[in-house]
């Protein structure tokens, strides 16, 4: 189906593509896992731990520095951190991971975004962390986590990439199936009678205002062409505490295998 045709149609048919963006929206594709990425995984200490319908895939990689939690975006998993793990491992930090609901290794249903934030609040209580790294959408989760529960503190936060607004997302998906404006309406309009929130209040650059972290660092890739660098920038420039560093050449996914962004991500970690 070209572009064009589904313009015309999703006009015609607007509460079909809403479902079909809405079913996009709350069911995670799953990303197969590199070959050293599963390595990785395989020399943790896995848990299964329960969390509402599903059943979540924990990791741990012990150590005796601090506690670190590792936070994946949307549609990622706990291994796409495994080169970010070994070089926190040789430091000898105690390193945390987890698939989201529905991502990785975890069992598989609908899930949404205030479903990862709350399970990001359960693990950064269960871990003790105070130091977090979270890449892409899992800055959302976090930052709306430690929004929603002021009495986290948290020392380090590292921010590989981060969207900001909510509708982005949704506006993302739109362009993504070139769907009609009304079809769009209408999606912020599911979301918000699905789970009682106003979209256009779900930005990071809000949360970030209200939340407790003392160190921030956010890097971000000039060119992603999944999430534009202003978003991340916009982020920044209401996080009062925080420092940006801009990368060039890594894209959105490779930015985790990249040695220069390794390198600070482990000195702001270490300092």
């Amino acid at each position: 189906m070209t572009k064009q045709i589904t313009r015309i149609a999703s006009g015609l048919f607007p509460q079909f593509f809403v479902n079909v963006a809405y079913d996009q929206l709350t069911n995670p594709q799953i990303r197969k896992l590199r070959e050293r990425e599963t390595k990785v995984l395989d020399t943790a200490i896995k848990e299964d731990f329960p969390f509402n319908e599903f059943n979540i895939k924990l990791y741990h990689w012990p150590g005796k520095k601090d506690n670190i939690l590792l936070i994946h975006g949307w549609e990622g998993q706990a291994g796409n951190f495994s080169d970010l793990i070994i070089k926190l491992k040789a430091e000898g930090f105690n390193v945390y991971a987890f698939d989201g609901p529905s991502h990785g290794y975890s069992s598989k249903g609908p899930t949404s975004l205030f479903e990862f934030t709350e399970l990001v609040n359960v693990l950064i209580r269960k871990f003790d962390a105070r130091k977090l790294i979270s890449h892409s959408f899992g800055g959302v989760a976090t930052t709306y986590a430690l929004y929603s529960n002021p009495d986290l503190n948290m020392e380090k936060y590292a921010l590989i990439t981060t969207p900001d607004k909510f509708t982005e997302r949704i506006e993302d998906v739109s362009v993504q199936y070139n769907i009609h404006p009304k079809v769009v309406n209408k999606i912020i309009h599911k979301f918000e009678s699905e789970f009682d929130v106003d979209v256009k209040k779900l930005n990071v650059s809000d949360y970030v205002k209200k939340v407790n972290v003392e160190d921030v660092m956010i890097i971000h890739d000039k060119n992603d062409k999944v999430i534009p660098i202003e978003r991340s920038l916009n982020v920044h420039q209401n996080w009062n505490n925080s420092t940006f560093k801009t990368v060039e050449g890594t894209g959105h996914f490779r930015i985790l295998r990249d040695e220069q962004v390794l390198g600070d991500v482990i000195d702001f970690i270490r300092d």
